[in-house]
């Protein structure tokens, strides 16, 4: 009897364990995109959540947000936009937080264009600097901030070219397309091709990448989960690993 027991337990609980995997939909800023896959991967195994991932630039995000987009988890590049959403009433009051504090770093495929100081920029010895739309991405806000912390931008202004995401900048500079570019130092740190400037952090707005549990997700056990795991050590590892800074 107690055999046959065992047994019918060993038949239902892994479909018990099934039935309560869920999904959460998630708004992940581009520069992200990376450490979210890993994040991911092992948010599955831990908890047996499916994360579906969205990556974009923040600002297009909250304005699909705002217009009744159904994800329940937005990862912003910055702190503005979750507090608004917070305030405006799309988000869950007291769930915002920083996920990751991002670096800016200005990046060339060519390993010999780009000095330790970034001189390159007063120079102007380049036809063109891909920068991310400042008006929907916070790194590209950061980027126009160092280029006017320096004394350039109205030197170098005729040769931008904005992508639409810091995603979209990674690849005009990769591909050749601009000959340099600022992105996301997480894009870049785990390869050591090109040449680099780590931009210093006092030459723009700190890039505080706040998380916030939207109002569509309030009921979602997965997307609680998510918020939850992102606060782990496991999660942090990863993070980490990409060059971001926690705190």
């Amino acid at each position: 009897m107690l055999l046959r027991l065992l047994l019918c337990l060993m038949l239902v609980l892994p479909i018990t364990a099934v039935s309560y995997a869920g999904e959460v939909k998630v708004a992940v800023a581009a520069n992200f995109t990376e450490p979210a896959k890993d994040i991911a991967a092992a948010f599955k195994a831990r908890t047996g959540h499916e994360a579906s991932l969205s990556f974009g630039p923040s600002g297009q995000f909250y304005t699909q947000i705002m217009n009744g987009a159904p994800y329940e988890v937005f990862m912003s590049a910055d702190a503005e936009r979750p507090l608004k959403a917070e305030a405006e009433g799309l988000g869950v009051k007291g769930t915002r937080f920083v996920y990751a504090y991002g670096a800016l770093v200005l990046w060339s495929a060519d390993p010999k264009l780009i000095d330790a100081k970034g001189a390159v920029l007063k120079s102007g010895k380049f036809n063109k600097l891909a920068i991310a739309d400042p008006g929907t991405a916070p790194y590209g806000v950061a980027a126009v901030e160092t280029l006017r912390k320096l004394g350039v931008y109205d030197a170098v202004a005729p040769k931008i070219v904005k992508g639409t995401s810091i995603a979209q900048t990674y690849n005009f500079v990769s591909t050749g397309s601009a000959e340099l570019g600022f992105v996301a130092l997480s894009q870049i740190y785990r390869s050591k091709d090109g040449s680099r400037w780590i931009v210093p952090k006092s030459y723009y707005t700190p890039i505080d990448q706040q998380v916030i549990l939207l109002k569509t997700g309030d009921k979602n056990p997965a997307a609680k989960a998510w918020m939850a795991f992102l606060k782990s050590p496991e999660a942090i590892r990863i993070i980490r690993s990409y060059g971001y800074e926690v705190r």
